[in-house]
Parts: structure tokens; C-alpha cells; sequence
């Protein structure tokens, strides 16, 4: 009974392990915790934004903060090589930022296919021997940075980490709509 339980289980969990990004690793590097509204988080993302070298790859739900969009032009004009994903719907209500990174010619793509791309990620210099990732709940809003109750982690130097993040982004970059500029309804 117990070897038709073992066998039942690896049948179970085989399927679940190969489709997984990124199992159970040791951490490499340093991780610096944020937390909304205690912390100035807006401050810091744009701090790790200027020091980005080779590449900025930014994945947002909701894009309201132009002094981001503003901090992401800027590593453009340095040489650095930017590109943002953005959920489509939530950029369709209210004010959005992405018309900033439009004028500049970073280029945008709209997530269409989920309900809700609900991811919040900066990846900077995922290529290098000292990649950052920044994710958790904080949307690059005026709300998230000064009444809501948000968390970020920074996480410096871990590679592999990096790379899962990278390809992820990848996979929904290539499924996005590239935009040139925004329809009517997204425009502030």
C-alpha cells in the first residue's frame, strides 16, 4: 500500500516539478525589505533605476508615477536599454504614465491576455554578475508610496533568481501588444 501511495505522489508532484520556473535554491547576494508608506520606496526604486547600466525591464499592473517614467527615460538617454509591460485594463482608467515613456520612445507593450497582469517587477542588469531584482505588492502609484500598506523586495546579486524573473518577463513581453501610442481612452 504504501509503494501504490509513493507511486500515486511522484505522479502527482512530476508534472507540477517539471513546469516550475525556479525550485527551492540557495540565496546568493543581499535582499533589502521596504515597506509602504514607512519607507520612501519610490525614492529607492529611482535610486536602482539610475545606477542600471545594461538593461531595465519594468512589469506593472497599475503606472501612474510619472517621476518613475521619468527616471526610466532617463536610463534610456544614458544608453540603457528599457522596455515596460503594463496590464491593459488598469491602464485604461484614469491617469496613467505610460504617454511619458511613449514620448521618448520606450518601448510598451500591453498585457491582453489575463484578467489581470498583476505582476510588479524591475529587473535591472539581469545579464550581469550583479542583476536586481525588485518585486512584491507596491504598484507604481502615488497611493502605494503614501496610503497604502505595501511591501518591495530588492534582491542584489542573485543570478539564477535573475534569470527565472528575465524569462518570465520574456515569455509575457513577447505575448504583449507593442504600442507606439495609446489609444484615446488611456491618455490622461
Amino acid at each position: 500500500m504504501r509503494l501504490i501511495r509513493a507511486l500515486v505522489w511522484v505522479a502527482a508532484v512530476l508534472p507540477l516539478a517539471a513546469t516550475a520556473a525556479l525550485g527551492p535554491v540557495g540565496a546568493e547576494g543581499r535582499v533589502e525589505v521596504l515597506f509602504a508608506p514607512h519607507d520612501p520606496v519610490e525614492a529607492r526604486l529611482i535610486a536602482l533605476i539610475g545606477q542600471a547600466r545594461r538593461s531595465v525591464q519594468v512589469q506593472s499592473y497599475l503606472f501612474t508615477r510619472k517621476t518613475l517614467a521619468t527616471a526610466l527615460v532617463a536610463a534610456q538617454a544614458r544608453g540603457v536599454a528599457v522596455q515596460v509591460l503594463a496590464d491593459a485594463r488598469m491602464n485604461q482608467r484614469g491617469k496613467n504614465a505610460l504617454p511619458v515613456l511613449l514620448a521618448a520612445a520606450v518601448p510598451v507593450a500591453l498585457e491582453t491576455a489575463y484578467r489581470a497582469a498583476h505582476n510588479k517587477l524591475i529587473l535591472i542588469d539581469t545579464d550581469t554578475a550583479n542583476p536586481v531584482v525588485i518585486t512584491g505588492s507596491y504598484n507604481f502609484t502615488w497611493s502605494a508610496g503614501r496610503k497604502n500598506a505595501e511591501n518591495v523586495l530588492v534582491l542584489h546579486g542573485d543570478r539564477q533568481v535573475a534569470r527565472a524573473y528575465r524569462d518570465n518577463w520574456q515569455r509575457h513581453w513577447q505575448a504583449a501588444t507593442p504600442v507606439t501610442r495609446l489609444p484615446a481612452r488611456l491618455v490622461d
